[in-house]
């Protein structure tokens, strides 16, 4: 890019950019504009038609913004990669603050979460489909009608993390470090966000093979349900209800590990 101070490895001068001249600052915005787009166009080919693009541009510039007030590269994080998390985190806080998901919804979503983890306690597996939609009293017909409906209330939970595809290691650059405020990090912070990463890394590998699939091709690949519905051989509304399985399982996971913690 003519004009560019970035050196080798896509970073910009010594230090924190906070410093950045007004001129400096708005170049920079406008250097990573495309970013902005690129993932507003992938969050947006997973939302509802009703949701913005506009509105998510908007949030994402802002996150950008952020980034670029905040960035410091003795961190050891390519500028890029940062930008990318704050984009994305702007993006989804906004879409959380609208609260588009009724909460009859949000209560089913719950009360399928429970069930699931008392099933898992009593099979010492996960539950099929049919095991569920009986264990609910519904036909599978309905609980699969049910599982479509709760869809849009688990489609952000796991949109915050970079999630590893299973078997993989992490780069040294990891999500809590990238998210954090400026402010060092405190040694139990640090421990409990890797212990939810070990939890999610867990869970992830215990979901069934189809499901895993799933998280690993949306979530680490950052394919669209259409995409891996030609890849995978199913409808989209069945991996639409792959992805909303396991993301309820996941954050099973994630909710029972807390509850013990907070046990005395």
């Amino acid at each position: 890019m003519s004009g560019s101070t970035y050196g080798p490895t896509g970073q910009m001068g010594k230090g924190r950019w906070g410093t950045l001249t007004p001129e400096e600052r708005t170049q920079k915005v406008e250097e990573h504009a495309p970013l902005i787009h690129y993932i507003a166009d992938r969050l947006a080919s997973r939302l509802p038609s009703h949701i913005s693009r506009d509105d998510l541009i908007s949030s994402g510039v802002l996150g950008l913004i952020d980034a670029i007030d905040k960035f410091d590269e003795s961190r050891g994080i390519l500028f890029k990669t940062y930008a990318e998390f704050r984009i994305k985190g702007a993006m989804i806080d906004d879409l959380r603050n609208m609260d588009w998901v009724p909460r009859t919804v949000r209560r089913k979503s719950t009360e399928l979460e429970k069930l699931w983890r008392r099933l898992e306690i009593d099979l010492g597996r996960p539950p099929t489909d049919e095991e569920s939609a009986e264990a609910m009293g519904f036909s599978l017909v309905d609980y699969l009608r049910l599982l479509d409906e709760v869809y849009m209330v688990n489609m952000l939970d796991l949109e915050a993390f970079k999630l590893d595809a299973p078997g993989q290691s992490r780069e040294s650059a990891d999500l809590y470090n990238i998210l954090s405020d400026d402010s060092a990090l405190d040694a139990f912070t640090v421990l409990a966000q890797e212990e939810v990463r070990k939890i999610l890394v867990k869970a992830i590998d215990e979901l069934p093979e189809k499901e895993k699939m799933v998280v690993s091709l949306y979530y680490h690949d950052e394919m669209t349900m259409k995409e891996i519905a030609v890849i995978m051989g199913f409808t989209e509304s069945r991996i639409s209800q792959l992805h909303t399985k396991s993301v309820i399982r996941l954050r099973g996971a994630i909710n029972s590990y807390f509850e013990s913690q907070a046990q005395p």
